[in-house]
């Protein structure tokens, strides 16, 4: 084949080397527009995992590579005043013209062509190629030719940052964050030779221009930075190689994706790789990553499908394919790592102590957890441990050992829980007129001995007309009350969890059918009237409800009261409001299905009028030594909908009503919403509020082992976790859980102590097995 790679990055130059090496026969060129043996930028890194691939496509590359980089192991954190170190993290680090010109020396050793200062305008100069690989950077003229076809959506962020370097070696991976009269700025510092490190610094846009930087040259700029972090200088110098950058030379980072990579020009196929085709933010490292194992991933594909031209349409489909589904992976990992680097300053450095804010840091992008960070440095993890157990009021053991983060007590107004997990409520729609019965008796005095801390039952009603379905729970008579006490004493005689209720009110979700006859559909007769914020029905086909009246809401307020005095009665140990997922108050708190023009309606201050007006007598009428969380959807995943900023606005208003927790759930108030799923993807939402507005959080959302909720917990970015589908799976999650994780200092069941050795024992036993099997 004719291959012609534009632009001499790591991934044109990386591709075409492999690509000549699996088949000496094909003619390979690389077009780049600098000088031959000539490029610009500091270091770059990667991790131990790119090397090792490095290794497996060409180890005399590799082993070049491996005989000039740096690898630490080392993180080290300047803040406040002191110095944190953590070791076993496994980086790489090398000049980024040392790298190129070992990829350039190995493309002509191989035979391939490299043609150095050709400005190339367009693909269309090679039309004798089979293949055009548009590496060509972040500024693709290839891409732009055919934005159409590529459809790029480019999002630039908000920080500044400024790519500099030192002469001074540092022997690890340091963060050094310094504050200022206008804010906080950070330094992101590597050696990647003997003698240099990059340094790069990061701020806010208000920080940024509140300094004035934006009217400095770039002297004045690097005399402002060098400055500002002398100590951790300590009389070094810092140096650009930027100088054709107008202006102080900062910049704002892009976040690159194309809907599709390939193209054929009619006589060529186009293919983008590296960061013409989408990038990571440099918080994680991960550019250089992506470009080789781009490199990497087409060149697979093209062993599988056979190196012959007629191959190419299936080798980019498959290639594709593959690397949309890891470069999404990594892009959300960067995209978690990159938010937090744009709000540490007034959401964690002014609030987190160093030993938080160092764990926090580490585990920014949630691709590194709790048990990840034990197998890196066990000694450091321990250490945090015992400091994260004292700030809980747990002492060492005899042996010296503490209990793990999701296991330490919590204590909120007269309420002490033993560990930090909750079982959520979840709708069972299996009471009879809103009676409970044996069958909430069983799942929930199960769920109750399996370890967790605190249970809900499902939404409880305030009225008939509150109800979701005919099957759920209510609490609008004595007959209701008494049966809800029965499982409450259950619970407080005979295990040491804690039970809470969630009083809600369906509001325009209501008068359906029970979840496995047909969610959210209508009831097909003896349906009852809906309330909402608005005239607007949940589905096309649902009930219109009618738009809330004063004397609508005097009543509505009544029945919370009421069932509200009924749940203290029954010595329920926490009440939650349901204020989220398009229920009644849900439905005045979004712009989406608030569309009044009275006092309840419009801005934020009208559209929680009510939702407060609601808790406010709530609060009033439940003791004052047990405390109240209030469920929120933090985003409405859909455009005009409330979003993290404003659910922050409300969390703030009800935490100065008195609000002791909020728990952070997402959208369910409109059917076409949009959510990003994932692993712990509701918890940012619980991080931003809990950190920014001040307030005690409950995260939720595929929160789904010990490792989980542990980084959750460990990171301040929740004070408890929600398990919702783990405990309807398990109801002994949290004692298994323990067991997993060989902590002993949970409580089981005097009378299931039988089971936990043989249990325990099965689990060292597979463990053992499969560490043999490796």
């Amino acid at each position: 084949m004719r291959i012609v790679c534009i632009g001499g990055g790591p991934a044109g130059l990386y591709f075409a080397l492999l690509m000549k090496k699996q088949n000496p026969a094909h003619r390979v060129t690389v077009v780049e527009r600098n000088r031959a043996f000539d490029t610009f930028g500091w270091g770059v890194v990667f991790s131990d995992a790119t090397m090792q691939s490095m290794r497996e496509w060409d180890p005399q590359t590799a082993a070049t590579i491996e005989d000039a980089f740096n690898h630490w192991d080392d993180i080290e954190l300047v803040f406040k005043g002191r110095k944190i170190r953590t070791t076993g993290h496994g980086f790489v680090g090398i000049g980024r013209k040392k790298m190129l010109n070992i990829l350039q020396e190995r493309c002509l050793e191989l035979g391939v062509e490299l043609v150095f200062e050709q400005d190339v305008q367009s693909d269309e100069e090679f039309a004798d190629a089979d293949l055009i690989i548009a590496s060509d950077g972040v500024n693709s003229r290839i891409r732009t030719r055919y934005e159409n076809v590529f459809r790029p959506d480019m999002l630039m962020r908000p920080n500044r940052y400024i790519w500099l370097g030192t002469d001074k070696a540092f022997d690890a991976f340091t963060f050094d964050f310094q504050r200022t009269e206008h804010g906080w700025f950070q330094a992101h510092i590597y050696k990647f030779d003997d003698s240099t490190s990059t340094f790069i610094v990061e701020t806010t846009e208000d920080v940024f221009n509140a300094h004035g930087i934006g009217e400095m040259d770039q002297d004045q700029s690097i005399a402002f930075c060098e400055k500002l972090f002398a100590d951790t200088l300590g009389g070094s110098r810092l140096m650009s190689n930027a100088r054709h950058l107008r202006g102080s030379a900062w910049l704002n980072f892009g976040r690159l994706i194309c809907e599709k990579w390939s193209h054929f020009n009619g006589k060529s196929h186009v293919v983008l790789m590296g960061d013409s085709a989408h990038t990571a933010h440099f918080a994680i490292g991960s550019g250089t990553k992506l470009a080789i194992d781009d490199a990497i991933e087409l060149t697979r594909q093209f062993n599988a499908f056979g190196h012959d031209a007629k191959n190419i349409p299936a080798v980019l489909d498959a290639y594709e394919e593959v690397r949309r589904i890891d470069v999404a992976r990594i892009q959300n990992a960067a995209r978690n790592a990159m938010e937090w680097f744009e709000v540490v300053g007034h959401r964690y450095a002014d609030r987190l102590e160093p030993e938080q804010f160092m764990y926090s840091m580490l585990t920014r992008s949630q691709r590194i957890s709790h048990e990840n960070l034990r197998l890196r440095d066990p000694e450091w993890l321990e250490g945090y441990e015992r400091w994260f157990a004292k700030r809980a009021g747990v002492e060492p053991a005899a042996d010296g050992s503490v209990p793990p983060p999701m296991f330490t007590p919590y204590t909120v107004r007269g309420l002490t829980l033993r560990n930090r997990i909750i079982v959520s409520p979840m709708a069972m729609y299996s009471a009879t007129d809103g009676l409970a019965d044996d069958f909430h008796m069983v799942h929930l005095g199960a769920r109750a001995m399996g370890g967790a801390a605190l249970i809900f039952p499902e939404m409880t009603c305030t009225s008939p007309d509150a109800r979701i379905t005919p099957g759920c729970l209510g609490l609008w008579n004595d007959e209701q009350a008494a049966a809800l006490k029965r499982i409450v004493d259950f619970v407080h005689g005979q295990t040491p969890a804690k039970i809470g209720i969630q009083l809600g009110h369906a509001g325009r979700k209501g008068s359906t059918k029970r979840g496995w006859e047909g969610m959210d559909q209508p009831l097909d007769e003896e349906n009852w009237p809906l309330l909402s914020a608005s005239a607007i029905p949940y589905l096309p086909q649902s009930q219109v409800p009618r738009a809330m009246t004063r004397d609508d809401m005097d009543r509505v307020v009544a029945d919370f009261v009421a069932a509200t005095k009924r749940a203290a009665a029954a010595g329920f140990d926490i009440l939650e409001i349901h204020a989220a997922h398009g229920y009644l108050l849900s439905s005045f708190l979004s712009p989406l299905t608030n569309r009044r023009d009275d006092a309840y309606g419009g801005s934020h201050e009208n559209r929680a009028r009510f939702p407060l007006e609601v808790f406010r007598a709530v609060r009033a009428a439940w003791p004052q030594d047990r405390p109240i969380s209030v469920r929120l959807s933090t985003t409405d995943w859909h455009e005009g909908g409330n979003t993290p900023e404003d659910a922050a606005i409300f969390a703030r208003m009800f935490r100065e009503a008195g609000a002791d927790l909020i728990d952070c759930s997402t959208g369910q108030v409109v059917t076409d919403d949009s959510p990003v799923y994932g692993r712990l993807w509701q918890t940012p939402m619980s991080d931003k509020i809990r950190n920014e507005v001040g307030v005690a959080t409950i995260a939720v959302g595929a929160i789904s082992e010990a490792d989980h909720a542990n980084s959750v917990i460990a990171a301040g970015r929740a004070d408890l976790c929600a398990v919702a589908r783990p405990h309807l799976a398990d109801p002994s999650f949290v004692l298994h859980e323990a067991a997993k994780i060989g902590f002993s200092g949970v409580e089981w069941p005097k009378q299931y102590l039988s089971a936990r050795s043989q249990y325990e024992n099965n689990l060292a036993r597979a463990a053992a097995e499969a560490a043999g099997r490796k």
